[in-house]
C-alpha cells in the first residue's frame, strides 16, 4: 500500500484563505494609498505566511502562503516586495518586528531587516512594506485577522459536518 506523504500546511488557512482575507481587507487599503499621511509612495506589497509552517518545517520560500503588490510595479521607487518579504522572514522566524526593534534589538543578527511593519497575531505572520510603519503593522493585522476569522469559521463549519455525520 503507498502511503501518501503528509500534508504540509494549514488545513483552515490555507492559499484560497489568504485570497479570500486579502479581499475583505484591500477596500481598506487600496483607496488608504492615495493619502500621503499613510503612505509617501503610494505603492505597497504584502506577504503572508503559512501559519502551519515554521522555520523547523521548510525553508522560508516555501512557507509563503501569498503575496500581493499594489500599484503598478513598473513605477514602483523602491522594493517594496524585498522590504515585505524581508519583514516576513524576520517575524517568521522570531516574532513580531517591532517588539524586536524597540524592546529586543539584542536579539537581532547581521543582516536582518532594521524595518518594522509586521505583525505575528495567533502565529499568522503578514508583513507590509509601503505605508509608513505603523500603517504597514495596522493593514498587516487586518489581514492576519481576516485570515483567522476564515479559519475559525471554517474550523467550525467542519466541526458541524462532522457532528452531523456522526449524529445522523
Amino acid at each position: 500500500m503507498d502511503k501518501q506523504a503528509p500534508r504540509r500546511g494549514s488545513h483552515f488557512a490555507d492559499r484560497h484563505a489568504a485570497e479570500q482575507a486579502l479581499a475583505m481587507t484591500l477596500p481598506m487599503i487600496e483607496p488608504a494609498m492615495a493619502d500621503p499621511q499613510v503612505s509617501g509612495c503610494g505603492f505597497f506589497y504584502l506577504v503572508v505566511m503559512d501559519p502551519a509552517l515554521t522555520p523547523a518545517d521548510c525553508p522560508f520560500e516555501e512557507a509563503i502562503l501569498l503575496e500581493h503588490a499594489v500599484g503598478d510595479r513598473s513605477r514602483w521607487d523602491a522594493d517594496y516586495a524585498g522590504f515585505a518579504r524581508a519583514k516576513a522572514r524576520l517575524a517568521w522566524s522570531r516574532g513580531d518586528t517591532h517588539a524586536l526593534q524597540a524592546l529586543q534589538p539584542h536579539r537581532l543578527r547581521e543582516g536582518d531587516s532594521l524595518l518594522w511593519g509586521s505583525v505575528c497575531l495567533d502565529g499568522i505572520v503578514v508583513a507590509a512594506s509601503g505605508a509608513f510603519p505603523w500603517f504597514d503593522e495596522a493593514f498587516a493585522t487586518a489581514l492576519a485577522a481576516n485570515l483567522r476569522a476564515i479559519a475559525k469559521q471554517r474550523h467550525a463549519a467542519a466541526l458541524e459536518k462532522r457532528q452531523l455525520n456522526a449524529g445522523g
